[in-house]
């Protein structure tokens, strides 16, 4: 399986901003869409990522409030990538690796989606559940006398 199976259940909308954004109407529009993230770009090119975990630091590093500081200055600003070909497999792998939760999936410089830890997680749970369904089909059809010399 590989990214572009995801982003095609997924769907295709996409919350960016840009780098000069407030941080607190970046917390609004996440809370308002329910989202983890947001990617950032800038000219047409990505320049970051803004995820729960940088606005969570800000908040501790601030007492408690995000004050009137810009994404700019709590963006990640060198975010890993995958492209729609990445493999599944390969994308659990960064994300463990790199402990991010959240990947901006390029072709090119276009940005084509973005992937969370729980998009992968439930694209490899339903792929899991139809290999069962299959392997299941396929014992309950094996033949009679097949079935008792194997036990």
């Amino acid at each position: 399986m590989r990214v572009s199976d995801i982003l095609k259940v997924k769907g295709n909308t996409l919350y960016t901003v840009t780098p000069d954004t407030a941080l607190h109407d970046a917390v609004n529009t996440m809370a308002e869409h329910d989202i983890g993230s947001l990617v950032v770009m800038e000219y047409g090119d990505l320049v970051g990522m803004l995820t729960f975990r940088e606005i969570i630091l800000t908040l501790r590093t601030n007492g408690g409030s995000v004050g009137t500081t810009t994404i700019r200055k709590v963006m990640d600003d060198h975010p890993i990538t995958c492209t729609p070909e990445t493999e599944v497999d390969e994308v659990r792998r960064m994300m463990l690796e790199h402990h991010v939760r959240y990947l901006p999936v390029m072709e090119s410089r276009s940005l084509m989606g973005v992937i969370s830890f729980y998009d992968v997680a439930k694209a490899v749970v339903e792929a899991q559940g139809f290999e069962n369904k299959l392997l299941k089909a396929y014992i309950r059809d094996w033949p009679e006398e097949e079935r008792h010399s194997a036990t």
